[in-house]
């Protein structure tokens, strides 16, 4: 005889489940870190002048793009110990299970984040930074007052969706054990023996629903306001 299907246990299990977001924001944002810097790397080995620079961030990302996620996972958490006892002689097993999910996804981040960024700043015509060296600016500077700015504007709806994708493909954390939401959710089935599973999962959904429609209403707004003086200029013009 099946199970009947009590929506009220939706709501009851929010509050155990949102009890785990700070640990999937914590994955997100250090992914986030550790990837914009990997991904600024490759962006400028992919604009280098070096045949080998390029060549070696184009096959990193080509390879980055090609590996399943969970496959990537459980290869940096079994094969990423026994390369540091290698190299190094220190045991890592005992490491928290959120620095390994973090320097998985931080790999796979870095691959979409290299060509998100090189594109950015390729979407900026050079006659503006030409402009700005021949009124006096140095790189730098044309950098940080032009050309960053207007290529920032360029890459952030491509980068909010990174960001959901990389929300979603956090959730196979719990694979390896590292408790966050979903974590949490499978906690919660296996203590129930498999029952509420399909309410649940509809809760789990429900919060991932909800914490992408707020990554898309924030950044809207904040694609609103650095396009503001933008579109100022051209109506001015």
């Amino acid at each position: 005889m099946d199970r009947p299907f009590y929506p009220e246990f939706i709501i009851s299990v929010l509050p155990r489940l949102l009890a785990y977001l700070p640990m999937t924001l914590l994955v997100m944002a250090a992914t986030v870190a550790a990837g914009l810097i990997l991904g600024l790397a490759l962006a400028r080995a992919r604009m280098s002048r070096s045949r080998m620079g390029r060549a070696v961030a184009g096959a990193y990302i080509m390879v980055m793009r090609c590996t399943p996620s969970v496959v990537l996972l459980f290869i940096v958490y079994y094969a990423l110990p026994m390369l540091v006892m290698a190299l190094a002689g220190v045991d890592i097993n005992g490491v928290h299970r959120a620095f390994f999910v973090i320097v998985t996804l931080s790999l796979l981040f870095a691959a979409n984040m290299g060509e998100l960024l090189r594109g950015a700043y390729l979407s900026v015509g050079r006659e503006q930074r030409e402009a700005a060296l021949s009124a006096g600016l140095s790189e730098t500077q044309a950098f940080i007052r032009i050309t960053a700015p207007q290529a920032a504007v360029a890459a952030l709806p491509n980068f909010c969706n990174a960001l959901t994708a990389l929300m979603k493909e956090g959730a196979l954390a719990f694979t390896i054990g590292l408790v966050d939401m979903m974590g949490q959710g499978m906690l919660i089935i296996s203590r129930n023996y498999g029952a509420y599973g399909l309410e649940t999962y509809i809760a789990l959904a429900l919060l991932y629903w909800a914490l992408t429609i707020i990554l898309e209403q924030s950044f809207r707004a904040l694609e609103r306001r650095l396009s503001r003086g933008k579109r100022s200029i051209g109506n001015a013009s």
